[in-house]
């Protein structure tokens, strides 16, 4: 995998598309930096190799062109504080100043462009747009992977105006290349698989493909009940996929037939009311009463979850077991969140990915407890769907 370790930034020009995508509120301040952080190393080093940079991103799902509150403008003081740099900004990305600016640029220089989807060219993988995107830069970095599964001009497109020996990987991309390739294509056994969410249909595919790859798989979240309803169950008022049942029949046949152990929790705690302090108790998965809703995994599956994950050497999590964001419906998920870390204590290989899962990694403050936290959850699952991404492909060619 070629890297910027591979390559010499002496005097050249780094064009580097990072994932600058981070929340704003009504001040247009920054209430989330994890992202600018995570590239901030990238950004580092190829300064401290005698280079400049030029960072492009884009920001929101601006509708009508060039709009103040996705503007990147509002970021500038945050990048230029997590970098250690002073930040320059061009008011536009392909317009006669941004290209004066990013010319001018002198080594251990920063230019951020303004956001990329202000052009729908962007979204649309317009040739002609990353062929003047490209001029901005001698070398092409990537180390936007949240956005690495979309075939857009400055992810996928750009690349093929940069010779081989003058695009590379940035940090983070590296690393979330690595980490998931090490789970889907090098994972130690037994592999176990956590699969969370509210629907059977987000998540067949990335099931499927898990079934050819995984020991173990284990099913929580509201598309646990579709599940349930298909083998017979009494759900009550829970959340199901009546039109996916069948599917849902196909999965538990098809791991039957593979050999991978799929496991469908056993106990819920259920509620009256969809809210925090609805009325709650435990009860069997299969026979929940009318009137009554799942919001949970409970202690019989939380035991057995529990012991399988710690028996693990690999293990990739994606989505939560209940409704973790109200505290009354959370614990399934910090309780699976906490045998992970434990797991990865014991020796085994964990990649955290999709943001209800990053979220409850950060709310329970594991991170660092884990072996890798994926900062993309569409393109990680994309990933293991498909086996690569546009943006990586582009880069490896």
């Amino acid at each position: 995998m070629k890297t910027i370790d591979s390559l010499n930034f002496q005097n050249k020009r780094a064009l580097i598309r990072v994932d600058f995508n981070v929340p704003l509120n009504d001040a247009f301040e920054v209430t989330d930096d994890t992202r600018i952080r995570a590239a901030a190393p990238t950004i580092k080093q190829i300064l401290e190799k005698g280079g400049s940079v030029i960072l492009m991103s884009h920001l929101g799902r601006p509708k009508d062109g060039p709009t103040n509150k996705y503007s990147l403008k509002h970021i500038v003081s945050t990048v230029s504080q997590l970098i250690g740099a002073n930040v320059l900004f061009a008011d536009d990305c392909i317009d006669t100043d941004a290209f004066a600016k990013s010319a001018a640029l002198k080594p251990g220089q920063v230019l951020l462009l303004e956001n990329l989807r202000f052009y729908k060219e962007e979204e649309e993988g317009d040739v002609a747009f990353a062929e003047k995107l490209s001029k901005h830069g001698d070398i092409y970095v990537n180390d936007a992977f949240g956005t690495a599964h979309r075939a857009h001009a400055s992810t996928a497109v750009i690349a093929q105006f940069f010779a081989p020996n003058a695009k590379c990987f940035g940090y983070v991309m590296a690393g979330e290349v690595a980490s998931i390739d090490k789970v889907i294509n090098g994972a130690e056994k037994p592999f176990t698989a956590i699969v969370g969410g509210a629907k059977v249909s987000d998540k067949i595919l990335i099931i499927e493909q898990l079934m050819g790859k995984a020991n173990n798989i284990l099913i929580g979240g509201g598309m646990a009940f579709t599940f349930v309803k298909a083998m017979g169950g009494t759900i009550g008022k829970s959340l199901c996929e009546d039109d996916k049942l069948e599917l849902a029949k196909e999965l538990l046949n098809k791991a039957k037939a593979k050999g991978v152990s799929l496991y469908i929790p056993t106990d819920a705690v259920i509620a009256d009311n969809f809210a925090n302090d609805a009325a709650i108790k435990e009860s069997a998965i299969d026979a929940i009463p009318d009137g009554w809703m799942g919001l949970d995994i409970s202690t019989g599956t939380i035991k057995t979850y529990s012991e399988v994950i710690k028996n693990s050497k690999t293990i990739l999590w994606n989505g939560p077991m209940g409704v973790f964001e109200m505290s009354s419906f959370e614990n399934g998920t910090k309780q699976v969140a906490l045998a992970i870390a434990e797991a990865t204590k014991l020796g085994a290989f964990s990649l955290i990915g999709g943001g209800d899962s990053v979220a409850a990694i950060n709310k329970y403050n594991l991170a660092s407890q884990v072996s890798y936290v994926s900062t993309g959850g569409g393109a990680l699952l994309e990933y293991i769907e498909q086996g690569s991404l546009p943006g990586v492909r582009a880069i490896e060619g």
